[in-house]
């Protein structure tokens, strides 16, 4: 089966795959395996302390895989300025960058003039035309199944791909759901180009930074083993449902405001399930797909699986 696409074209990659930016996770290990088995992996840019870390991790990436890789950049995050991370991708001749979780326009800017191929993280029709209007290269559309910050209008991935594929004249990449051969074969026929994954790949061998608990979370959880957290302060998340998560939803029913859950929701209490594996004490991100996760498999191997799965699959449709 001939995988090329818009997307392998734009990006120079073998298969249509994305690997998400992951925060706290997405570094030169795991993007370097995913890029190394045909796909693009992603280093998480703004999960490091400084500009000067990102350096050093793309650096690492660069020393482990000769493909083509990208850098993420969750300019959502409260109080974190993206500028000088950004900087130092352009410096260090990062090809490929993609937004997450904010307004692309001022990113855009920053990257006029150059060859950088650009993606943009969105969760609805409207944000993807925007996104072409501004220059996007291309969307990853996250439906509501998603791990990690969604839309708010809770738009399922059957329903939100075709609908943005019909509305905007460059690539569609599907996110939210998607962990096999299966779905892969499902986003391509609902017109989407490529597939970005998250949750899927945290349960994989290079994803070193995931503690054995989270991974363990992930192989053991169910479908409907998620939450989605922060809708009050027009942030919904999914999440592995916990103690912890569900006293995160106590008070976002008592009106919680960002101040009283900020000490839940942070960044710390997340490494703290996520690296130390701390599940009582902290969060971790996941999609409804962690009902579909049975093991924790090499990248080359869950690529391969994929790959052999949805020729298979394609091998009926044409008979």
């Amino acid at each position: 089966m001939k995988w090329e696409t818009r997307v392998t074209k734009l990006l120079g990659i073998k298969y249509p795959i994305i690997q998400g930016g992951l925060a706290h996770l997405a570094y030169s290990e795991l993007a370097s395996a995913v890029s190394n088995a045909g796909g693009l992996g992603q280093v998480t840019a703004m999960s490091l302390n400084t500009p000067e870390e990102l350096v050093s991790e793309i650096r690492k990436t660069k020393s482990l895989t000769n493909k083509p890789f990208g850098v993420n950049f969750a300019i959502g995050q409260h109080g974190r300025k993206f500028e000088h991370y950004v900087e130092a991708a352009l410096n260090e001749n990062v090809k490929v960058m993609s937004i997450t979780g904010g307004n692309p326009a001022p990113f855009f800017e920053m990257l006029k003039g150059t060859d950088v191929k650009k993606l943009v993280l969105v969760a609805a029709k409207r944000q993807a035309e925007k996104a072409e209007e501004l220059g996007a290269d291309a969307v990853m559309v996250v439906g509501q199944e998603g791990g990690g910050h969604l839309g708010r209008g809770d738009i399922g991935t059957m329903v939100l791909i075709p609908q943005v594929v019909d509305s905007v004249s460059i690539p569609v990449i599907a996110s939210g759901g998607i962990g096999d051969g299966r779905g892969f074969m499902a986003a391509l026929a609902l017109g989407a180009e490529g597939i970005e994954m998250g949750t899927r790949f945290i349960a994989t061998k290079e994803c070193v930074h995931a503690h054995e608990a989270y991974k363990k979370a992930l192989i053991n959880g169910e479908e409907t083993g998620t939450s989605v957290i922060k809708r009050s302060i027009g942030a919904p998340a999914r999440v592995i449902s916990n103690t912890w998560t569900d006293r995160i939803l106590e008070l976002e029913a008592q009106q919680g405001t960002y101040e009283s859950l900020k000490e839940y929701i942070s960044g710390e209490a997340n490494k703290r399930f996520i690296h130390e594996g701390k599940e009582a004490e902290g969060f971790a991100w996941a999609g409804q797909v962690m009902g579909l996760i049975s093991d924790v498999p090499p990248v080359q191997e869950l690529f391969e699986r994929m790959i052999k799965d949805s020729e298979q699959i394609a091998g009926k449709w044409t008979k």
